[in-house]
C-alpha cells in the first residue's frame, strides 16, 4: 500500500508503507521518481530522472507542507 499525501502540480506525494523508519515521502511524475528525506532536515536521498530544477521546486513543496507530510506520517504507521 502506498497512501498519496499529496497531489501538486502533477507531482504525486507518497510513502510506500513502512518501508524503513526514518521519516521521508516519495515523488513521481510520469517516469520520474525522487525520495527526500523528511528528517533530521529536508534532504534528497535518491533521484530517479528528475532535472536540478524540478528538484529545486519538489524541495520548496516540502518545505512548504513539511509539517502536514510528518504529521501524515505519523497517522499512517501508528
Amino acid at each position: 500500500m502506498s497512501p498519496t499525501f499529496l497531489t501538486y502540480k502533477g507531482y504525486r506525494i507518497f510513502v510506500w508503507s513502512k518501508e524503513e523508519d526514518r521519516q521521508h515521502i516519495h515523488v513521481k511524475k510520469e517516469e520520474n521518481e525522487c525520495k527526500y528525506w523528511l528528517e533530521p532536515v529536508i534532504e534528497l536521498a535518491e533521484n530517479k530522472g528528475f532535472k536540478e530544477h524540478e528538484l529545486n521546486e519538489i524541495k520548496k513543496i516540502i518545505e512548504e507542507y513539511e509539517t502536514k507530510f510528518k504529521e501524515q506520517w505519523r497517522q499512517h504507521f501508528s
